[in-house]
């Protein structure tokens, strides 16, 4: 799975890198089939002393893109975050996925016709 990094305002730096292939990893287990996540970071133009950082991101899957963005002080706790937003999709995507596909199919052939009045 690529990890593409965009930077707007913030230097991506190895350490930014590193967190984040880290954080994403378990995203990659969750589904094998996902060809990629774009990062982007972005810091205000015009930042106050305190000022968050916003991370998007940018899920690809052959069929779905999901999509999430999270505020905060520090760029790993935004990853953090994003991850959480992320993996949360993927799991309520797998269920209706999965109810989808097998309650329509399998109601009709296990429910008896009615009997003939």
């Amino acid at each position: 799975m690529d990890l593409t990094f965009t930077g707007r305002g913030l230097p991506v730096t190895d350490e930014i890198r590193e967190t984040a292939t880290h954080k994403f990893s378990r995203l990659g287990r969750m589904e094998p089939r996902a060809t990629g996540i774009d990062l982007e970071l972005i810091a205000e133009h015009h930042p106050a002393p305190n000022a968050l950082k916003r991370v998007e991101a940018t899920l690809r899957t052959p069929r779905k893109t999901f999509r999430a963005h999270a505020e905060a002080g520090e760029v790993p706790a935004a990853l953090d975050a994003v991850a959480d937003k992320l993996e949360r999709q993927l799991r309520d995507h797998h269920g209706k996925k999965r109810s989808a596909r097998h309650a329509g199919g399998l109601e009709s052939a296990t429910t008896p016709a009615p009997p003939p009045e």
